[in-house]
């Protein structure tokens, strides 16, 4: 005892696991997440007419769904307190070195990529470059990343990402399909391809009623028709095949083939297209990106050019903007969900941007001598290993190899695989007597030593390590070795010093508007704060170096984590269990119907095939209703923006015996909360169906209501929209789903990572489970640490005051515009949601001036535009979010009502009607900087309308983008950009 206190060493057996300090209280986090304080509230109630928040509360959400209890989470920590718990969970995580591969290595990710794009905000609070004006930097890179992939490929086009290796082979299985021109319905996948590939192609395959032949491709006969074919190359145990035969039959056969290919090998390798490969699809993680217990990762797809309108994911192309100036923007998006819906090639609406500009500078930092040195020493340590392992009397796997040897264990491989975790060492099991070992560019001679000894028994070595370094060949035959140049644009050969890699990340990154930069206002997409905090564990190793199939007892952290964020989003959303496995909104809308469609199957009523979704939907909803293998039946929306429940009934009834479920927004697509709900959801259940809410617009929620308390079966979780996970200019995200306790046994399946790497368990999926909808069992497992951070440092009364504090500030917007724009729709109490849409139609009739005018004026005034002629053409959607401060709520309102004037003044015939400031914006220095002037407006009100502008002025680098123009002229490499010079 110390005056009369225990001791230290006492002290900790008085201290309750659950003690909270109450020092934390000092700095709630939640003062630094929220961006009005109490005097702005006051000022905004009194501009929006409520007396208090509550009563603005109690107006606008239904007092039928409110939440009659807190939520019934742990206490908000500070900043922190919330890092030093987290780094308690991330030491439970055991980083071995993992040999395994299957698609996942271990990297080195350059320190000035590192810090200068991953753990920069400038790079990872933009939004999907839309506006493509002020993402001039973003699109290079992923310009880049395209030219990369089809380099190495040596296939024309490539998009600019997609989620990972096991979604993007079975979109290439989905394009296959769509163009193939035979009855075929049967699509063959060598049992030679990843084991976690082939389960989430065949877990795609099952709705569309795509029959998956498995087997040896050196043994198909093509007896059975196909429309498409899936191998790996090199295998998944190292084989490195020539495919020529195989595709030539395939070709003869009408079918498309898809070449599942390791980015680094392709660098020695005869790339895919000049073998024949249609398709070539792989992951790009290995190049500079952490493995993350499973992602996020950037997938590529390449594709021939004669499939350009096919290809799923986003493509960027180079076009020219008002000047003439190359510039770069999204190209042919009418073939995207967002405008084709249920007849679109996919339903993704992301890509992995944030991922793919990692590993496309890592090309642009290595350059092609870097890229093949770092190829050639893998296959060299490789070769090392595998004669090593000769000398000491193992079979292993026939030449030719790139980085992965299958070893034979006579006497079984139990011994071997416990000695080598005694080493803190992962080898991949295979069966009971062979184990494969893959390499990477982290992997030195020390590694392979330590192998020897591991499979020696012994620390004495009966051979010389010299002797293997000189003697050991390396050779690839003529047929598999890559002979082509790649990689040979300028961008690709110029920054090889960290000085002149700086410099051009810090050029790009200086022309995109993000976060750091002012808010964007984008409704239903929720631009919140991403602190600081919430990403610095993004980084550690202790979660960025796990291997997604290391054993699961190395990854107790993790597994806590996950099921901590489980059990704190059920409470938040009110479900019976969730999964964390979809690795994107697109694919959290997927696994929730997915589930739906087993459960109706489950119980003998698969002919329930009917999707009923509002006219005023996302995009993604039908299309995901479509790969689900659902027919979708639209249903009408009132003149206030509801569901129009006369309909809806109307439809039921008419579909009833075939319903499968409702796809719901709430709050609304509109930005309202629609108060129906209940009794919409009553309805679907009468007639049999289930209700699937899409989550997007849960950041009005939180706290207040819960989807499962009114009526949801199944919901989705954008948690890179509510729970603070970044846009990171396109991607990543995560889409966890929760649902309710009737659909817990089909979520997706999670035993791959024992069920397939690991000796002591054989157990096969779980039976009704709808399998593996990503190739990794947790998702996106590294970044889930974000939303874990956002919420223990919220707690439940913060979480719930950010929701009350998004409604008053979308509030606020609403009521300072509305007596220029007309706000489009409100509830019953003459209020709106988290978000409003704004009316511009007006002004293009008094004044010839279109809603895509306002959005790229709005770039002169500092702003990315908010969504744009969406869910309404002619509007705008506006949503502010919680964390946006009065002073910028202001600006941006400001920056609305000088825009109106203007447009006011043309109406007025003071402003010319076809040369005026919103016409020829955006303004670049560029052009004010000219001799001649010769627009009827001064050169300051193009480019300083407001008056903080002379303070900071954010400068587009090119002007207004000519779409049309790209599209007709599609180039999509910076070659074609070069040219364009």
């Amino acid at each position: 005892m110390i005056n009369g206190l225990p001791t230290a060493d006492k002290a900790r057996t008085f201290v309750p696991s659950d003690f909270q300090d109450p020092l934390d209280s000092t700095d709630a986090f939640v003062t630094r997440h929220l961006g009005p304080d109490g005097k702005d509230i006051e000022r905004m109630l009194k501009v929006t007419g409520f007396s208090s928040v509550e009563e603005l509360i109690d107006r606008t959400v239904p007092a039928s769904i409110r939440l009659g209890k807190s939520l019934d989470l742990p206490a908000a920590r500070s900043e922190h307190a919330a890092l030093a718990q987290l780094k308690s969970i991330a030491s439970k995580n055991q980083v071995f070195r993992s040999f395994i591969g299957t698609g996942y290595h271990d990297c080195i990710t350059p320190p000035v990529i590192l810090r200068n794009i991953l753990e920069n905000p400038g790079w990872y609070t933009a939004y999907t470059p839309y506006q493509a004006e002020i993402a001039q930097g973003r699109l290079e890179a992923l310009l880049n990343y395209q030219t990369l992939i089809t380099g190495l490929t040596g296939l024309e086009i490539a998009n600019a990402s997609l989620l990972d290796e096991g979604t993007a082979a079975a979109e290439a299985m989905g394009m296959s399909y769509g163009l193939c021109k035979t009855k075929a319905n049967a699509f063959f996948i060598s049992n030679a391809c990843h084991p976690q590939t082939i389960e989430v192609v065949k877990t795609r395959a099952i709705p569309l009623g795509i029959e998956i032949i498995l087997g040896d491709h050196r043994l198909f006969d093509f007896q059975t028709p196909i429309f498409g074919a899936l191998l790996q190359y090199p295998a998944t145990d190292g084989a490195i095949y020539d495919y020529r035969e195989f595709i030539a039959k395939a070709h003869e056969a009408g079918a498309l083939v898809t070449v599942a290919a390791d980015i680094l090998s392709l660098a020695l390798l005869t790339p895919p297209g000049e073998f024949g490969a249609d398709i070539a699809v792989g992951s790009t993680q290995r190049f500079g990106v952490p493995m993350g217990y499973g992602g996020p990762h950037a997938a590529y797809f390449a594709t021939k050019d004669a499939y350009k309108r096919s290809i799923p994911g986003r493509i960027v192309g180079v076009s020219k903007d008002s000047s003439g100036k190359p510039a770069l923007r999204l190209a042919l998006q009418t073939r995207e969900q967002h405008i084709r819906r249920d007849k679109a090639t996919s339903n993704i609406c992301t890509a992995q941007v944030l991922l793919a500009v990692i590993a496309s500078m890592y090309a642009v930092y290595h350059g092609p001598e870097g890229i093949q040195k770092i190829a050639r020493r893998v296959q060299k340590l490789t070769a090392i290993l595998a004669e090593g392992l000769k000398k000491l009397g193992f079979e292993v796997s026939g030449e030719p190899r790139f980085d992965t040897v299958k070893v034979t264990v006579k006497t079984g491989v139990k011994g071997i695989l416990e000695a080598a975790r005694q080493r803190k060492i992962n080898l991949r099991y295979l069966d009971e007597n062979s184990v494969a070992i893959s390499f990477d560019e982290t992997t030195t001679l020390r590694d392979a030593i330590d192998l020897w000894q591991i499979f020696a028994g012994t620390d004495e070595l009966p051979f010389s390590v010299t002797e293997l370094l000189e003697n050991t060949p390396i050779e690839l035959p003529e047929t598999l070795t890559r002979t082509t140049s790649y990689l040979t644009e300028p961008v690709f050969n110029r920054y090889h010093s960290e000085t002149e890699l700086l410099r051009y990340l810090h050029k790009l990154e200086s022309k995109d508007l993000a976060l750091n930069t002012s808010m964007i206002p984008l409704g239903s997409c929720t631009m919140k704060l991403n602190a600081t905090a919430e990403m610095i564990p993004v980084t550690w190793p202790e979660f960025g170096k796990l291997h997604p199939f290391a054993p699961v007892a190395q990854a107790e952290g993790y597994q806590m984590l996950f099921q901590q964020l489980e059990n704190w989003l059920a409470e938040i959303t009110g479900f019976d269990g969730v999964s964390l496995q979809p690795n994107a909104g697109s694919q959290g809308e997927y696994a929730g119907l997915q589930v739906i469609r087993k459960y109706h199957e489950n119980r003998g009523e698969s002919h329930r095939n009917i999707c009923l979704i509002p006219e005023s939907a996302h995009g993604t909803n039908p299309a995901s209703a479509v790969m689900c293998g659902m027919k979708v039946v639209a249903v009408n929306c009132d003149k206030e923006g509801n569901i129009d429940i006369a309909d809806l009934t109307a439809k039921a009834e008419q579909y009833k015996d075939n319903l499968a479920a409702l796809m719901v927004t709430y709050p609304s697509t509109h930005g309202v909360f629609e108060e129906g709900i209940r009794e919409i959801c009553d309805l679907i259940h009468e007639k049999g169906g289930q209700v699937y809410m899409d989550g997007a617009n849960m950041n009005a929620q939180v706290g207040l209501c819960r989807p499962a308390d009114f009526g949801a079966d199944v919901c989705h979780l954008n948690l890179h929209k509510t729970f603070c996970i970044p846009h990171g200019g396109g991607g990543p995200g995560m889409g966890p789903i929760g649902v309710k306790a009737h659909l817990v046994p089909f979520l997706p399946d999670v035993t791959l990572v024992t069920r397939q790497l690991a000796p002591e368990t054989g157990n096969g999926k779980k039976s009704d489970s709808i399998g593996a909808i990503s190739a990794a069992p947790w998702g996106s497992a590294s970044i889930l640490v974000i939303s874990w951070m956002y919420i223990a440092m919220m707690g439940a009364e913060g979480l719930t005051e950010a929701t009350k504090v998004a409604i008053l500030n979308a509030n606020y917007i609403a009521s300072r515009l509305e007596p220029y724009y007309p706000v489009l729709f409100k509830g019953s109490a003459g209020t709106v949601a988290h978000e409003c849409v704004i009316d511009l139609r007006p002004l293009k009739k008094r004044a010839a001036i279109e809603v895509e005018d306002v959005a790229k004026r709005l770039m002169d005034f500092g702003f990315h535009a908010p969504t744009v002629s969406w869910p309404v053409a002619g509007t705008m959607m506006v949503e502010p979010t919680e964390s946006e401060s009065l002073e910028e709520l202001d600006r941006f309102c400001e920056a609305m009502i000088a825009i109106y004037k203007e447009a006011e003044a043309i109406e007025q015939g003071t402003i010319d009607p076809r040369n005026n400031p919103l016409k020829n914006a955006p303004h670049t220095a560029e052009t004010l900087l000219c001799s001649e002037w010769d627009r009827p407006y001064s050169r300051e009100t193009a480019a300083y309308p407001a008056p903080w502008l002379k303070e900071f002025k954010f400068w587009p680098v090119v002007g207004r983008i000519d779409n049309a123009y790209g599209d007709r002229n599609l180039v999509c490499s910076c070659e074609g950009m070069d040219a364009y010079r």
